[in-house]
């Protein structure tokens, strides 16, 4: 498996933060598996280890929010991507970020864009379930800013 994880290690993703709100508890991890599926109507898709906690918690959870993050949000990233993270309340403390009208999840501020979804399909996939939503709200887009991507297992902002 390894030489597969090298492969699709050579192609760079948009790096984005899912967050969703469980109860009192506000959850989220760093994704690069996010794509667009759909204009009419607006869909997206993001793929989350079927282990992972997030995971249950979209399950019963069907609506989050996700942070398209810009070149400069690299700390960002990777407090999310960290294992054993605590809530995203404290990874998102110090940093610009609101809650979500529609889906009351964390939306980090400071990224590329950033959108609020609710599920309307799961599909299972291997070790990953998918995620394909309806976009709700996008809350912001700041095209001056370069996205960060990951690429060959590390962060890096886009070149001009």
């Amino acid at each position: 498996m390894s030489e597969f994880t090298d492969a699709m290690a050579q192609l760079a993703g948009g790096v984005a933060v899912i967050t969703v709100r469980d109860g009192r508890d506000d959850l989220g991890v760093t994704v690069s598996a996010l794509v667009s599926v759909s204009l009419e109507p607006p869909l997206v898709l993001v793929s989350l280890a079927s282990g992972g906690y997030l995971n249950e918690v979209l399950l019963r959870q069907d609506r989050w929010a996700c942070s398209l993050l810009s070149a400069g949000q690299a700390a960002m990233a990777s407090r999310f991507a960290a294992a054993g993270r605590p809530g995203a309340r404290h990874l998102v403390a110090g940093a610009p970020h609101h809650r979500g009208a529609h889906s009351d999840a964390l939306v980090v501020e400071g990224g590329v864009a950033a959108l609020e979804a609710e599920t309307t399909q799961v599909v299972p996939a291997g070790d990953h379930t998918l995620f394909i939503a309806t976009v709700l709200a996008v809350s912001y887009v700041t095209p001056s800013l370069q996205p960060l991507v990951r690429l060959r297992g590390r962060y890096r902002p886009m070149g001009t």
